[in-house]
C-alpha cells in the first residue's frame, strides 16, 4: 500500500513539474534526446519575414547545388561534384526547419534548374550561361553563388531565431569554405 501511495505520488509530482515547464512527454514539446534524456524542444512562432527568409534560402541553396550539378557535369571538375554534395546538405538542413514549422517546401529538390522565384530562375539562366563559356568562367560563377550566399545567410542570421540561426551558422562556415575552394581553384588557372 506504501509503495502504492509514494509511486502515485511519483506520477503526480512528475506530471506537475511537466505541466509547470509548459509541455508533457511525447510528441508535443519534448522529445527524446539520446545523449541528455528528455529535453523541451524549442520551437518559436515565425514572422512573416522569418518564414520567407526560410523558403528563400531553400531556393538559394537548391539554386548552388543546381548550378554545380549542371556545371560539374559540363566540365568534370572535381570541385563542383565536391560542393553540389555539401548544397545538398544544405538544402535538406533548411527542409527540416521548412517541416519543423509546417512551411511548405517551395519547390521538389528533383527538378534541376527550375525555380519558383522567378528572380532565382533568372539568375540561376544567368549563371548557367556564363559557366558554359569556360571553366575559368564557371569557378567565377561558384564564387559569385558562395559569395551572394554569405551575403544573404549574415543579412538572415540577424532576424532568425536561436534555432534557425543555429542552422545559419553552420551554413554560412559551409558557404565559406566552398568560396575559399573555388578562390583556391581560380587561382590555379
Amino acid at each position: 500500500m506504501k509503495r502504492a501511495i509514494l509511486t502515485t505520488l511519483l506520477i503526480l509530482a512528475t506530471s506537475s513539474i511537466v505541466s509547470a515547464r509548459g509541455g508533457h512527454f511525447g510528441h508535443h514539446g519534448w522529445g527524446y534526446h539520446q545523449q541528455g534524456g528528455y529535453q523541451r524542444a524549442i520551437i518559436s512562432k515565425l514572422t512573416q519575414e522569418q518564414k520567407d527568409d526560410l523558403i528563400y534560402m531553400y531556393q538559394e541553396e537548391k539554386l548552388a547545388r543546381d548550378v554545380y550539378i549542371t556545371l560539374g557535369k559540363k566540365w568534370g571538375a572535381r570541385v563542383f561534384l565536391n560542393i553540389q554534395k555539401s548544397e545538398q546538405n544544405h538544402m535538406n538542413a533548411i527542409k527540416n526547419l521548412l517541416n519543423r514549422y509546417s512551411l511548405r517546401v517551395p519547390i521538389s529538390s528533383n527538378n534541376i534548374g527550375r525555380f519558383k522565384n522567378e528572380e532565382l530562375q533568372a539568375l540561376y539562366n544567368d549563371l548557367i550561361a556564363k559557366g558554359k563559356l569556360s571553366l575559368k568562367d564557371a569557378l567565377e560563377v561558384g564564387v559569385t553563388i558562395e559569395e551572394t550566399d554569405i551575403a544573404d545567410l549574415e543579412e538572415k542570421i540577424d532576424r532568425a531565431p536561436s534555432d534557425i540561426a543555429r542552422v545559419y551558422s553552420r551554413l554560412l562556415r559551409g558557404s565559406y569554405n566552398h568560396l575559399r575552394a573555388f578562390n583556391r581553384n581560380l587561382n590555379r588557372r
